[in-house]
């Protein structure tokens, strides 16, 4: 992570930036506004660590000019003790965060990890924008499979309604994709759409991610924060993997969804909010809720109406549209002619039972697009799991099991054990409904493994 120190102080300056280093962030330094702006200039940063009070060029003046420049890293204003006033002054103006000095390390690197987390939910919505390929057509949606129409046409009538909605498919179907189509479809739509990926923070974070939490309710807790159901006030919180969700902050989910109220950590007060909840699960909550590690009240109020996204196994007459809008997007990303598939190619496509479904189409036809030299996606350009695997599916839908160690042409041991590989952690998701740590038991791998595994598949 890019991280640009802003202080006139050359001790403190020095002090931010070892601590910051040691962290394994890429660090730079400036004496002043100024400076930092002409560096910014060049190379935008990710976060920005600002003093609010320098000569010449104070914080709050270079955050202005910063924006006005249409910088978008997140920045932290460092206050003196006493300056609280300066400080919310800079939140109002568009600083992410502050942190009063004098400040322990530890302190600064709970505010920088939080930015950083931060940034990730950004960069993954910014992501998600552009994948609106999944929808993206008179409606916004690729593709014309009954089940997927039947989808559509539920989402745009319940947007009109308030209800809270359950998104349910495996992963890569597209369900944040679905949420953000009943926002834009509401009445909210003008409004803030935060996505929250339930699985992909701590536990110990998550509370105050969601409800934010008082000044000095824990250890770093300099200031008083927001949490993302305020800032979705008026819009719509999408909450993916719900499924994921501690117990202790399902029964406050529940109070929100009854109430309409949350509470910060650490605060006695409750704050009224009026937020659409969409929530999303690759899980089979009703066995959740029979495991008793979901609640079965709160699977009541998120289950008011459900959109079921098929398998892309199960609409295999959207395989085509998709490829061919994939290749098309990703080649006027990457400024390069408009690419044609083969017959063959598109063959291959056709047969291989897409156990990553949409998300792993289009990781499929961008690594394809980048592999060829004359805009055209043969069998070659494609990996050898899609033309290896390409086989007659199976009852369920899947490829016929566990990839036969010698059928087909490539006999290449890397390759075929790659293949195997990713068949059985498949395999084993849909066995445990996605519980990646039952998963990773059933496999004999680590929970880490697995979770690195997922991502080089496309899996996730």
């Amino acid at each position: 992570m890019r991280i640009l120190v802003i202080d006139d102080e050359p001790g403190l300056r020095h002090t931010i930036s070892l601590i910051l280093r040691e962290d394994g962030h890429d660090v730079e330094a400036a004496a002043d506004g100024a400076t930092a702006l002409a560096s910014l200039a060049a190379a935008d940063a990710s976060i920005i660590v600002c003093d609010v009070r320098m000569p010449s060029m104070d914080g709050l003046t270079f955050l202005d000019r910063y924006r006005a420049a249409a910088g978008r890293a997140l920045v932290v204003m460092m206050s003196a003790y006493g300056d609280d006033e300066a400080a919310i002054e800079a939140l109002r103006r568009g600083a992410y965060d502050y942190i009063a000095k004098p400040f322990r390390a530890d302190q600064l690197q709970l505010v920088i990890r939080k930015a950083i987390e931060r940034e990730s939910l950004r960069n993954e919505v910014a992501r998600l924008s552009e994948e609106l390929g999944v929808l993206r057509g008179a409606d916004g949606v690729v593709g014309h499979s009954p089940a997927l129409r039947q989808v559509v046409t539920i989402a745009r009538k319940v947007a009109k309604h308030p209800s809270t909605v359950l998104v349910t498919g495996e992963s890569g179907t597209g369900k944040e994709l679905i949420a953000r189509l009943v926002h834009s479809a509401s009445p909210r739509a003008s409004a803030a759409f935060i996505a929250v990926n339930c699985a992909a923070i701590p536990d110990a974070l998550l509370e105050s991610e969601l409800f934010g939490h008082a000044r000095g309710a824990f250890t770093g807790a300099a200031q008083e924060r927001r949490g993302l159901f305020e800032e979705a006030d008026g819009g719509t919180i999408f909450l993916d993997e719900i499924g994921e969700l501690p117990l202790p902050l399902q029964v406050k989910l529940l109070r929100v969804l009854q109430e309409g109220e949350i509470r910060r950590v650490g605060d006695n007060a409750s704050r009224r909010v009026d937020v659409r909840v969409v929530a999303a699960t690759s899980r089979d909550l009703e066995a959740e809720v029979a495991a008793a590690r979901f609640r079965a009240d709160l699977y009541y109020r998120v289950n008011v109406v459900r959109l079921h996204l098929p398998a892309l196994r199960d609409r295999r007459e959207d395989i085509a549209e998709l490829a061919r809008h994939f290749a098309a997007s990703h080649a006027t990303r990457l400024k390069m002619p408009s690419p044609v598939i083969t017959p063959a190619a598109m063959r291959a496509l056709l047969e291989y039972a897409w156990p990553g479904n949409v998300r792993e189409l289009e990781n499929v036809m961008e690594r394809a697009l980048v592999l060829t030299d004359d805009a055209r996606i043969d069998v070659a350009q494609l990996p050898a799991e899609v033309t290896g695997g390409a086989r007659t599916p199976a009852p369920n839908g899947r490829a016929g099991g566990v990839p036969d160690a010698v059928a087909g042409e490539d006999l290449s041991v890397k390759r075929r054990t790659e293949s195997l590989e990713r068949e059985l952690i498949a395999q084993a998701l849909e066995r445990t409904a996605g519980n990646r740590t039952r998963a990773a038991q059933l496999l004999d791998l680590s929970h880490r493994a697995l979770l690195y595994k997922i991502r080089e598949y496309g899996l996730e």
